[in-house]
Formats: structure tokens, C-alpha cells, sequence
């Protein structure tokens, strides 16, 4: 089996339990809070397939927050367990949920990473792809740029696999200096095209234009 069907597996898997607990909730047999438990389960379906499928689900921002709640889920349900007086019905319940939360907890985690493909916009994807080739032939791209009152200057370097984005802008008096590095390309464009005035076109022209002057 592969890495690929096992996790269609389990989002088939979860999806399932969702549904059987709405059932189980329909026809009054689990607790008044299980509605809690199901809506996050719905929830976690939704960011399991979201993965799986290598599709945006939401934002990405929200599945490691959600990851986190998961783990202290899986942490209160065991203490419940092992700690409380609790009916068969509530016992299933919360056995269920704990069990189940881990291996999500562990792929929401790695889905709600900013710095990947699966969240970048097509515009994104082209400019990451056109970075991707400037830089197999360059060392660096250098590229500065001037908007009325705004002004920036990117320099974008690859070493290794990481892709390393150095940005100084200026707006009015005021001008700042940061660096962030990358795995992915389309997220290194989404970082120019987010945080500049510059676009992924103008230094795919700026280079082209040397590239011309020097055949």
C-alpha cells in the first residue's frame, strides 16, 4: 500500500466516524458534548482531506492551532478516562476521540505549513516556477524598484534547497530590512509579491533584458 492510499484511507476512515456519530447523536446515543467532539471531527475531516488530496481547505494558518488542539484533546480525554466515573456511552466517546487524534494531529501539523505548493495561488506557482530557472542560472537576483513614496530593493539567493529572500523597502523616511528563507519557490514569490512592490515579472524582464545584452 501506498503512503498515498493510506491517507485516503484515513480520511475515508474519519469521515466515516463523523458520520457514524452524527447517527449516534441523531438517535440519542452519546452525550450532550459529543456535538463539540463531532463538529471538530467534521473539521479535522475536512483539513485530512485537504491534505490528502493536495488541495487548499480554508486557511493555513488555522490547521496547527488546530493541531495543538488535538494533542491537549488527546491529553483531557485520557486523564477522563483513567480519572472519572463515566457511563459505557461517554467511555466509547472519549476513547474514540483519543485514540483518533494523534496520527490527524501529526498531518494538520504539516498541512497548516505556509511553505509549500499546496497554498500557493496559480499567479504564485508561475512566479515560483520563473525564480526556480532565473536562479539555476544565477547566483543571485538583484532587483530594486520605485513606486511614488514606496521603494524596495530584493536580492534572492538559493543555497542548497533553500531559496533566501533579502528585502530592504522604504516608505517616506521610514525604511526596514528583513530575510526569510524558503523551501518552495511559490512561496518565495508569494513573499515578493506580498511584502514588495516588486513583481515576479519585473525581475524576470530586468534579467531577460541582460540576457539579451549579453548575447
Amino acid at each position: 500500500m501506498t503512503l498515498e492510499r493510506a491517507y485516503i484511507l484515513l480520511a475515508v476512515f474519519y469521515s466515516a466516524l463523523v458520520a457514524i456519530g452524527a447517527i449516534a447523536l441523531l438517535v440519542g446515543g452519546g452525550p450532550v458534548w459529543g456535538v463539540a467532539i463531532l463538529l471538530l471531527g467534521a473539521l479535522v475531516a475536512a483539513g485530512l482531506w485537504g491534505q490528502t488530496l493536495g488541495k487548499p481547505v480554508m486557511n493555513p494558518r488555522m490547521w496547527r492551532p488546530l493541531a495543538g488542539i488535538l494533542v491537549v484533546g488527546f491529553v483531557l480525554q485520557l486523564f477522563a478516562v483513567f480519572s472519572l466515573s463515566l457511563s459505557g456511552a461517554e467511555l466509547t466517546w472519549l476513547l474514540t476521540g483519543a485514540i483518533f487524534s494523534v496520527l490527524p494531529a501529526i498531518m494538520l501539523f504539516q498541512y497548516g505549513k505556509r511553505d509549500q505548493e499546496v497554498w500557493a495561488t496559480p499567479e504564485e506557482c508561475e512566479g515560483g516556477k520563473m525564480l526556480r530557472e532565473l536562479l539555476a542560472r544565477q547566483r543571485e537576483l538583484v532587483l530594486e524598484k520605485q513606486e511614488a513614496d514606496r521603494q524596495a530593493t530584493v536580492k534572492l539567493t538559493k543555497e542548497g534547497d533553500t531559496y533566501r529572500a533579502s528585502v530592504t523597502r522604504g516608505n517616506g523616511a521610514e525604511v526596514e530590512r528583513f530575510e526569510e528563507r524558503f523551501a518552495c519557490p511559490a512561496t518565495l514569490a508569494f513573499f515578493v509579491i506580498k511584502y514588495t512592490c516588486i513583481s515576479v515579472n519585473d525581475i524576470a524582464a530586468q534579467y531577460a533584458e541582460e540576457r539579451a545584452l549579453t548575447t
